[in-house]
């Protein structure tokens, strides 16, 4: 089911032309549907249904607009979040404290108590001290942190190297070897309350052979750990889920997922939490953009828009696909480089790609920006930072205002201060 479709020739979002978003925000603005964001939440809840005890948390880092995960709060789901301020969205949102769960190799104390007083329901362990410290902090506030142990099962994902988090050298998790030894000494700190494992192998995985794998280690795990006397009733499967980007994608169905999850883990007697993230957001966004020039060279035009890798960073970073089309199309194509106006080589979104032609002033879209579009946004060459807008039918709204210049204009914050020079001799000691 498409929520981005042509009508009269005009490219629009459920029921309303792209053209007239452009004229009220401008561009470049990534738009979001409202039903798209409905069909895949309940698509991917819906499909594992049958399952005991499943838990949703969706993975802010895919896309933190407030009013997606608001609206995916709405469809049950609770937040998988990596740092706090993806802690404040969440319960700025509405999610409740108790659905979120705390993934990530690098919180901080701070985090680690904000997240404590808020009453949330999940820490995942990356490594024995953080449990050590959670332990502690825990404590000192009368608490008990529900925490699981996060284990690298040496599992290839099969996806792009950057976004591979299974390796036995991965920064994430503990290694699988070890872990039995190191959740046995963790489960006798006083002020952890620990429940069980999770794993995550990587992201925009194609393949279930990987994660059946990754799996049934974990399933041998927790055999291995209720053996040694431990008491372990949750399991965090993580999320990793493809979509198909380029028409020719083939991605495994929710179903077949679901009924090799349900093959695996029939016996484990657990809970069970998915972390999904771009196979909920993913299609379900465009970064529309206008054309500003269509520039020749000896080998193809560039076709330059007025999008950046500030405002679409995949291809960037990951060499990543991302189709192109015009708004209005009329027939007639062409073979062109795609690029931006930021000052990069590596601003580049396409090369040697047959497009709709298009010509200076065109509007056209980026499909499938959902996930990790506006959430790895930046303000690279002082550009601002693009405006969000969200589709309900025939209705749109802005959600995600655009960064004026003035916001990244160097005003001073506070008044400068003279410096101690014996502070200072003692600062250049030191170092």
């Amino acid at each position: 089911m498409s929520f981005f479709d042509y009508r009269d020739g005009v490219l629009c979002a459920e029921d309303v032309a792209l053209p007239m978003i452009a004229d009220a925000v401008g561009t470049p603005v990534h738009v979001y549907s409202a039903g798209a964001l409905r069909h895949a939440a309940d698509a991917f809840t819906s499909a594992l249904r049958d399952l005991p005890s499943a838990r949703f948390a969706f993975a802010i880092k895919a896309n933190p607009n407030g009013a997606v995960l608001r609206l995916l709060a709405q469809r049950g789901y609770g937040a998988d979040i990596v740092s706090g301020g993806e802690l404040r969205r969440a319960l700025d949102a509405g999610i409740a404290p108790a659905d979120v769960v705390f993934s990530g190799v690098g919180k901080t104390d701070r985090e680690l108590i904000d997240a404590l007083e808020a009453g949330i329901g999940q820490f995942n362990l990356e490594l024995e001290e953080e449990g050590g410290v959670l332990a502690q902090l825990a404590r000192r506030r009368g608490k008990r942190a529900p925490a699981v142990l996060r284990v690298n099962p040496d599992v290839d994902g099969g996806t792009h190297a950057k976004i591979t988090t299974g390796w036995r050298t991965s920064k994430f998790g503990v290694d699988i070897a070890g872990a039995p030894d190191m959740y046995d000494r963790l489960a006798k700190l006083d002020g952890l309350d620990l429940q069980g494992i999770a794993l995550h192998i990587g992201s925009q995985i194609s393949d279930l052979e990987p994660l059946e794998t990754a799996y049934r280690r974990i399933g041998a795990l927790v055999l291995e750990l209720r053996a040694r006397g431990h008491t372990i009733t949750r399991v965090d499967l993580g999320g990793g889920l493809g979509i198909t980007y380029r028409p020719e994608d083939v991605m495994p169905s929710l179903a077949d997922y679901a009924s090799m999850v349900a093959r695996v883990t029939h016996d484990w007697n657990v809970s069970l939490t998915f972390e999904p993230g771009r196979i909920i957001t993913g299609l379900a966004g465009v970064l529309l953009t206008r054309v500003i020039w269509v520039k020749p060279s000896q080998h193809r035009p560039f076709v330059i828009v007025d999008a950046a890798m500030n405002d679409l960073a995949r291809p960037a970073l990951y060499d990543a696909y991302h189709r192109f089309a015009a708004v209005r199309p009329d027939g007639r194509t062409m073979v062109a480089d795609i690029a931006g106006p930021v000052c990069e080589t590596g601003d580049i979104f396409g090369v040697d790609r047959a497009i709709d032609q298009v010509d200076r002033g065109d509007l056209a879209v980026f499909h499938a920006t959902g996930a990790y579009g506006a959430a790895m946004a930046s303000i690279y060459n002082s550009r601002p930072i693009s405006p969000q807008v969200m589709v309900d039918e025939d209705r749109f709204e802005l959600v995600g205002d655009r960064t004026m210049f003035s916001d990244l204009s160097m005003r001073p914050q506070r008044k400068s201060r003279t410096v101690d020079p014996a502070l200072s001799g003692a600062v250049r000691q030191a170092a």
